[in-house]
């Protein structure tokens, strides 16, 4: 089975139309999703729509927990905070409550999903050595997925060593015995210095994946930001992948 794993929409349409139009192009037979549907961009009903109409299994992340009123708004400050405010006043109550079925952990295919991590589905970033590592022994599958960080990374063993770090656009990494961790990377707001939108295709007969990335229309999700009133920050940075 092909699956492509997307993770981080964040509300940017304009990201997520080009990754799904890259998806059928792939020939996956199924698509999954690590969590955070809205925060931070401008379309937040439409992007829950498509990708819960599209994923076999979708889980929710922090933003997601927050804007449908699971965790309390004093958790994020700043840009997070009024973002995730204007998100969930603008939502019907549907999305609102398609986002409250959501779970932050789950399982498909002999394949463990988190948006955070295994200790913390939630909250907790997976970004350097040491916690990979944490992760990888209580992990009980060869593979796991992560989202959260918005960096496409790769964690795990091969014959015995540990590898770890960034997985620019065309990286393919044959998975072998395992265990392995895999970020696919963020559709909506990378943060990895790539501005283009991200995903993975994961090949599990074949035990190999590849991850992606897809330029989108910037221009057009900066503009959706500054016409609903959202800080302009959260604009300006989708330039430089930051």
């Amino acid at each position: 089975m092909k699956v492509a794993v997307i993770s981080d929409v964040h509300a940017n349409l304009a990201a997520l139309e080009a990754v799904l139009d890259a998806v059928d192009e792939s020939g996956a037979d199924e698509l999954w999703c690590l969590g955070d549907l809205v925060g931070y961009g401008p379309e937040p009903e439409r992007c829950v729509e498509r990708v819960l109409a599209r994923a076999a299994v979708c889980l929710a992340g922090n933003h997601d927990l927050v804007v449908a009123g699971s965790i309390g708004l004093e958790v994020f400050a700043h840009d997070a905070e009024a973002a995730a405010r204007w998100t969930a006043r603008v939502l019907p109550e549907p999305a609102l409550e398609a986002l409250r079925a959501l779970a932050p952990a789950a399982a498909r295919a002999g394949v463990e999903l988190y948006h955070g991590s295994i200790r913390d589905p939630v909250w907790e970033y997976v970004v350097d050595d040491r916690t990979a590592a944490t992760c990888l022994e209580l992990q009980g599958t060869p593979v796991a997925l992560i989202g959260h960080s918005h960096v496409a990374l790769v964690y795990g063993y091969a014959d015995g060593d540990f590898l770890g770090g960034l997985t620019p656009d065309g990286t393919r990494v044959d998975l072998g015995a395992g265990p392995f961790l895999l970020n696919p990377g963020s559709v909506g707001q990378p943060r990895d210095g790539d501005p283009r939108a991200a995903f993975l295709e994961l090949d599990l007969d074949a035990g190999a994946a590849t991850w992606r990335r897809v330029r989108y229309d910037i221009d057009r999700t900066r503009e959706g930001i500054e016409r609903a009133g959202l800080p302009s920050r959260l604009g300006s940075r989708l330039y430089q992948g930051r």
